[in-house]
């Protein structure tokens, strides 16, 4: 069949180089044949990608699928070995030896860290007006979440390049560590500071559970039914995010907010032993013995770390900078000089991606692909515009509507079930009809439709809790859509040699669009909700006073309940107010969202096994 055609910007199917016959079966018999054009002194491909190299080593990948279910994976394919060393491997034959995958253990624990990354985002949603009260910072809940994205957003790229140079295996398992250590951290924390610190421990391995989770199963099956794959792992996600909010507002009720992070720390060990158990190690490679140091430290140097410093420095710069400005007001230095720094730091962060790294984890080849730059300026907006609701959406039902944390959390059910339906719907769309353009424009469409919604419900026409739960459900569908549809238009568009480094770049964005969307609408949200406390002092009592109940109730939701009802309604209607304000960023970022997803371009989807059939 044919390949699609470039497009215009209306996304239509442009006629290229045909498609590369997808040679991996759905974790299952019935596998689709190879494709003839492969260069047959190499393992074969598996129709996902092999890492680019610049030693000229190269990596192969295969499956093969007997009738007992269980995939012999050849060494090299989930692991990453270099063909050459895994050819000296073993065999009479000169085949390489196959390692034993048996995907009925894999997969549930692939599905663990998937559930405890969704789990752990959401728990912070339902209890950060808890958390803030509890340490007297609430108008700086903000770190909570983006210190957690700040260093998933830097560190989740680099994982690509680690889990080609190191293997899978390796690399989760060390997300795995990392991300029960930082979980630890949370729970020990004595203030707001060791809190965010310990977050961005947990960010650095949470990043690594996503990224590679993701690159394990673009390795396991052909691009067509990778949609469907999605929907499944979206399915474990959207649990996690389910019962995230409920469980996290019930433990802050209870026992204490702590628990939600200090119970995430056996699951996080029980996942590192089942990938230990499950998911063979890599072959010893030729570099291994007396220069196995020096091989292990090349490829060390090799990983992007310059690039990942100085992007987490950007990014922090950004969000103190905003920060600073909603708090302290934007005329003080402490605000004025990060949002200064922070633009020179991505551009010398372009530069080292395109001049100085020896093996960038954001190439300007794949960043600045027309397609794929137009996927990734979508995710990271139309990601942006979901969190940042989601985010002050919360505080919203605990500061104005007056809802307990735990009660706050169950209101995000439905929307967790309509995000569940979009992604797994979406799967089953784009596997059955081989398309995801016209599904994508959708799933922004829904988003765009969602913020009058919400604007409405929220005081502008009436407060009504049931109206925000639709509002925030048509957000989650479109939302639960296109993070399906885009990472499949990822895939599609990327050339095989660079599907993994064009994967982890989208996490990168996605992670970035959390920090962006979270801290902009916080920033707008609290200087908002400043200006309104100030004008309504009189109301507060004047003077002194009404310093101190602004002082009090933008750092603890507790003292809101303290006040005497006539002053505590004032307060609500400030915080009500804010919280409507936040929805202009939100509604910028949705638009511009829908506007890139225009530039998307379809590529259709072959059907594996259609092709073995007919061949």
């Amino acid at each position: 069949m044919p390949a699609s055609s470039p497009p215009s910007s209306s996304g239509k199917i442009d006629e290229g180089p045909p498609p590369s016959t997808e040679t991996t079966p759905l974790l299952g018999p019935g596998a689709s044949v190879g494709s003839d054009s492969l260069d047959k002194s190499l393992p074969p491909s598996n129709g996902t990608f092999n890492a680019p190299v610049k030693d000229g080593a190269g990596r192969g990948r295969g499956l093969a699928v007997p009738d007992d279910g269980e995939v012999d994976v050849e060494a090299g394919s989930v692991d990453d070995i270099d063909a050459a060393a895994a050819m000296a491997g073993d065999g009479d034959n000169g085949k390489p030896p196959l390692l034993k995958v048996n995907l009925a253990a894999l997969l549930p624990a692939l599905a663990i860290g998937i559930f405890l990354v969704a789990m752990d985002q959401t728990l912070t949603i339902a209890t950060y007006g808890k958390i803030g009260s509890d340490l007297a910072a609430l108008n700086s809940t903000g770190w909570i979440s983006t210190s957690y994205f700040l260093t998933l957003t830097a560190l989740q790229p680099l994982y690509g390049r680690l889990s080609d140079t190191f293997g899978r295996r390796a690399s989760l398992m060390f997300a795995y560590a990392v991300f029960g250590i930082g979980c630890l951290g949370c729970g020990l924390a004595r203030d707001i500071a060791q809190l965010c610190t310990a977050r961005a421990v947990a960010g650095a391995g949470g990043g690594g559970m996503n990224a590679v989770v993701s690159i394990l199963v673009t390795d396991l099956v052909p691009l067509r039914d990778r949609a469907l794959w999605q929907g499944y792992i979206n399915v474990i996600f959207a649990a996690g995010v389910a019962v995230g909010a409920p469980l996290g507002g019930v433990l802050a009720d209870g026992p204490g907010w702590r628990w939600a992070f200090l119970a995430q720390c056996p699951l996080a060990a029980a996942a590192w032993v089942a990938v230990y158990l499950t998911l063979s190690p890599p072959a010893p490679s030729s570099t291994d013995g007396d220069d196995g140091d020096i091989a292990w430290l090349t490829k060390l140097c090799q990983v992007d770390f310059l690039g990942a410093a100085i992007l987490v420095a950007a990014v922090a710069a950004l969000l103190v900078g905003l920060d600073g400005g909603s708090n302290l007001g934007w005329s003080r230095w402490a605000t004025v000089g990060p949002l200064a720094a922070s633009p020179a730091l991505f551009a010398a962060f372009a530069l080292v991606e395109a001049r100085w790294a020896w093996a960038p984890f954001a190439p300007a080849r794949i960043v600045l692909d027309g397609p794929l730059f137009a996927a990734y300026a979508a995710n990271l907006l139309g990601v942006a515009a979901q969190m940042g609701v989601l985010f002050f959406i919360a505080l919203y039902f605990q500061a104005a509507a007056g809802l307990s944390a735990a009660r706050a959390g169950l209101v995000f059910i439905p929307s967790t079930a309509a995000g569940l339906t979009g992604s797994l719907g979406a799967g089953f769309v784009i596997r059955r009809t081989g398309k995801y353009y016209a599904l994508t424009l959708f799933s922004y469409a829904l988003l765009v439709l969602s913020v009058p919604v919400l604007l409405a419900f929220t005081g502008a026409v009436a407060d009504s809790t049931a109206g925000v739960v639709v509002g925030i459900s048509i957000l989650s569908l479109g939302s639960g859509i296109f993070i399906t549809s885009t990472l499949i238009a990822i895939i599609a568009n990327a050339a095989e040699d660079d599907k993994a480094i064009a994967i982890a770049c989208s996490y990168l964005f996605r992670s970035l669009g959390t920090s962006l969307g979270i801290s902009t609408s916080t920033a707008v949200l609290q200087q908002a909700l400043r200006a309104g406390l100030e004008a309504a002092a009189p109301a507060l009592g004047g003077g002194d006073r009404a310093r101190e109940i602004e002082r009090r109730v933008r750092r603890s939701l507790d003292a809101i309940r303290e006040l005497d009802p006539p002053v505590a309604a004032v307060v609500r209607a400030c915080y009500s107010r804010a919280v409507r304000c936040a929805f202009v960023p939100v509604a910028i970022l949705a638009a511009a969202a829908l506007v890139a997803a225009l530039f998307i371009r379809e590529k259709r989807l072959e059907d594996g096994r259609r092709e073995e059939e007919e061949g």
